[in-house]
């Protein structure tokens, strides 16, 4: 749960870079849960939205946020999307920021084929919005982390009886699993090549608990495993989600917030062998607010990310900021 310190992110403060370049932010919250830790609801993501940068369309993807508290288990995620849709809707398209262009809604797929009347109500109650459907795969033996699903969920027959529904409807799966996982998500990706597959958080290197000091070794098998993830065409990756202190970085323990430069430093070595694998146009950045909020600020995070970019194209930069994440959301 990510613990914002507003004046702390305050000691940092940068004029963005590029402000005109258009950018789909592909990977964001919000909630406003009793007792979640701080509340971020629409409001709070338009004040970080217009922090000066050109965030033009955004993709809302699942928080288990105001579910339904009635009726069979399954069906309670539709209240996210129900409510995401009417938070959303009276900006309309004529805002500087199209909030939730796209809605990532979650089922659980270990529900198999019984899945496809959820995926419906997801459809219907979505202001026909809903992309895709995330379930947060994360598993590890290491009581540092939340471990959301049992060991190897990914293969078995009745999650897999599930995500085979998801090509109906022409739905992507957003996946959140951890570097050490990425093995397995290839073979679902193999197994379902006609299934767009986006790996949140570039893949999420893990940098606690047994994976704290030893950056080699985690990197190495981050690289390993995400080259092998890039030979699947139908995979593509979001850029972001290393500000949760899960990733190890420690920046939210800094006596100030990094700067620009600091995060493109230490975010260049994933983020820019994510790009040389999958190519700009399988790569989208993202900002993974508010759980990144903990470590650097809106405004800071996108000028890392286009320093990171310096010396690219216009059209490459077009693909990693706005172009990727419209296409495979299809956001129109």
């Amino acid at each position: 749960m990510a613990v914002v310190r507003e004046a702390w992110l305050d000691l940092t403060k940068e004029d963005p870079l590029e402000p005109d370049l258009p950018i789909c932010d592909s990977h964001h919250h919000l909630w406003n849960r009793p007792g979640r830790s701080p509340g971020y609801y629409l409001d709070a993501y338009l004040r970080d939205a217009s922090s000066g940068h050109n965030i033009v369309k955004t993709v809302y993807v699942e928080c288990h946020e105001s579910y339904r508290t009635e009726g069979p288990q399954e069906f309670r995620p539709v209240g996210e999307t129900e409510a995401v849709a009417a938070c959303t809707r009276k900006l309309g398209p004529g805002g500087n920021t199209r909030v939730a262009a796209g809605i990532v809604a979650h089922a659980d797929l270990t529900f198999g084929k019984s899945i496809i009347p959820v995926l419906e109500a997801h459809l219907e109650a979505g202001d026909n919005r809903v992309r895709g459907i995330r379930q947060i795969c994360l598993w590890d033996a290491s009581p540092a982390f939340i471990s959301y699903v049992s060991k190897g969920l990914m293969m078995e027959p009745k999650f897999r009886a599930g995500f085979a529904c998801l090509e109906r409807y022409g739905l992507v799966f957003d996946s959140t699993t951890s570097h050490a996982q990425l093995n397995e998500l290839t073979e679902l990706a193999r197994a379902f090549p006609a299934t767009l597959i986006i790996v949140d958080h570039a893949g999420l290197p893990l940098g606690l608990g047994p994976y704290r000091c030893k950056d080699g070794d985690v990197y190495q098998l981050w690289k390993f495993n995400m080259s092998e993830l890039a030979t699947c065409p139908n995979v593509f990756v979001k850029l972001g989600g290393l500000g949760m202190p899960m990733c190890g970085f420690g920046w939210q323990d800094w006596y100030k917030p990094p700067s620009s430069l600091d995060l493109a430093h230490d975010m260049e070595p994933y983020y820019g062998f994510c790009i040389e694998k999958f190519g700009t146009k399988r790569c989208m950045f993202e900002s993974n607010f508010p759980p990144d909020k903990e470590s650097y600020s809106y405004n800071v995070m996108w000028n890392a990310f286009k320093r990171i970019c310096t010396g690219f194209s216009q059209a490459e930069k077009a693909d990693l900021f706005h172009d990727t994440a419209v296409s495979v959301y299809r956001l129109g």
